[in-house]
C-alpha cells in the first residue's frame, strides 16, 4: 500500500490535468490542472437510464406477390398491338429494369446484369470523408473491448509533502556522518576515562597472546575479566545516552541536528510542519539508536546498518525505518528560509497539491 494520503494530484498521463488519488488508486476524471479541486474525491456521475425495451415486431399475415405488369394466364389472348417478339428473344430476369434513356442504344453483346450485382470500388486513392481529421502520428485508437490500464501502471507523481521537496539520499547519508563524528568526539570527552581503564585491563593479555604466538606455542583465549565487561557495558550504555541527548531533543524541537542544519534538511511531521516533540523524536531515535546496546553480539550494528539504508526501499517518500514509527519524513529546506504552517499549501494534505 502506497504511504501517500489521498487527495488530487497531477495525472501522470496528462500531467496538464489533475485527479484524485485515493491511497490506492485513481478515482474519478481529470481536471484541468489549474483548476480549484473539491476538498473531497470526485461525484461520480450517475448511470444512464436504461432505454425502455423494443417491442418485437409483430408478424405481418402472408401475401402473394403481384403479377408482374402485362402478365396474363396461360391460353389467354395477347393485347391489341402486341407483336411477335424476334427470334432468339429471351425472357429477362426477375427483377430486371427497363435501362433509362440516354439517347445511344446499348452496344452490341450488352447483358442485363445479374441481380445482387453491385458496381466494383474505384481504384487508385479516394478523397477522406467529409469530416475526416488525419490522426497524429504514432497515435493509436485501442479496440472497444479494451479495457483501461490499473491506476498502479501510471508512473508514481512527485511528492511534495508541505509544497518541499524530499532531501536527497546523499544529503541524508552526509548528514549522518556528520552527527556520527559529533557523538564521537563527546564520547572521547566523556566516555574516554572508561575506555582508558578498559585498555589498562586488555593490553597486558593482548600482549601475552602476542608473545605466545611469536614463540610457536597454543596461544590462549582472550578472555574478558569481569572488570572489563563491566566497563564495556558501561561504555555502551554512555555511548547510547549521548547519542540520544545528542538527537532526540534537536528533532523534537527544530527537526534538525548539525549535521542537518549544514545539509539544508529537516525532519518534518507527514500532516504538519509543526515541531513532533519528544515523545515522537524519542520514538524515531529509539528505532534507530537503541539498537546500540546489542553491539557487544553486532546484531545492533546490522539492524542499524539495514535502518540507514532503508529510504532506499522507499521511492516513494523516502522514509527510513524510523521516520515511517514517527511518521515524519526529511524535507530539503531551501538556504536562509524555515518552512511555517502558513507555507503549507494543505496541513492535511502531505503529498503537497500543486
Amino acid at each position: 500500500m502506497s504511504s501517500l494520503p489521498a487527495g488530487w494530484y497531477k495525472d501522470p498521463a496528462d500531467t496538464s490535468t489533475q485527479r484524485y488519488w485515493d491511497g490506492e488508486g485513481w478515482l474519478g476524471q481529470a481536471i484541468p490542472a489549474d483548476a480549484v479541486a473539491p476538498d473531497g474525491p470526485p461525484v461520480e456521475a450517475e448511470p444512464p437510464t436504461a432505454a425502455p425495451p423494443v417491442a418485437a415486431p409483430q408478424p405481418q399475415p402472408f401475401a402473394p406477390p403481384a403479377p408482374h405488369p402485362g402478365w396474363a394466364p396461360p391460353g389467354a389472348q395477347p393485347p391489341a398491338g402486341w407483336q411477335q417478339p424476334p427470334p432468339g428473344w429471351q425472357q429477362p430476369h426477375p427483377g430486371w429494369q427497363q435501362p433509362p434513356h440516354q439517347g445511344t442504344q446499348p452496344p452490341a453483346g450488352w447483358q442485363q446484369p445479374h441481380p445482387g450485382w453491385q458496381q466494383p470500388p474505384p481504384q487508385g486513392p479516394q478523397p477522406p470523408a467529409p469530416g475526416w481529421h488525419q490522426s497524429p502520428q504514432g497515435w493509436y485508437q485501442p479496440p472497444p473491448t479494451a479495457q483501461p490500464p490499473h491506476a498502479y501502471l501510471y508512473p508514481t507523481p512527485e511528492a511534495r509533502p508541505h509544497g518541499l521537496a524530499l532531501a536527497g539520499l546523499g544529503q541524508r547519508l552526509v548528514a549522518r556522518l556528520i552527527d556520527i563524528a559529533v557523538v564521537l568526539v563527546l564520547n572521547v570527552v566523556i566516555n574516554g576515562w572508561f575506555v582508558y581503564q578498559w585498555w589498562q585491563d586488555f593490553y597486558p593479555m593482548y600482549n601475552h597472546y602476542l608473545d605466545q604466538v611469536m614463540a610457536g606455542t597454543e596461544p590462549d583465549m582472550l578472555q574478558p575479566t569481569p572488570r572489563m565487561q563491566s566497563l564495556q557495558m558501561t561504555i555502551i550504555l554512555i555511548a547510547t545516552l549521548l547519542w540520544l541527548l545528542y538527537e532526540a531533543p534537536a528533532i523534537a524541537g527544530r527537526g534538525q541536528t548539525l549535521g542537518k542544519m549544514l545539509m539544508g534538511i529537516k525532519v518534518v511531521d507527514l500532516d504538519n510542519i509543526k515541531p513532533i516533540g519528544f515523545r515522537r523524536a524519542f520514538g524515531r531515535w529509539a528505532q534507530l539508536g537503541a539498537w546500540t546496546l546489542l553491539w557487544w553480539c553486532l546484531v545492533g550494528f546490522v539492524v542499524q546498518l539495514l535502518d540507514s539504508l532503508s529510504p532506499t526501499f522507499d521511492p516513494r517518500l523516502r522514509q527510513a525505518w524510523h521516520d515511517k514509527v514517527a511518521r515524519t519524513v526529511v524535507v530539503a529546506v531551501p538556504p536562509g528560509t524555515q518552512p511555517t504552517v502558513e507555507a503549507a499549501p494543505r496541513g492535511d494534505n502531505p503529498g503537497g497539491r500543486e
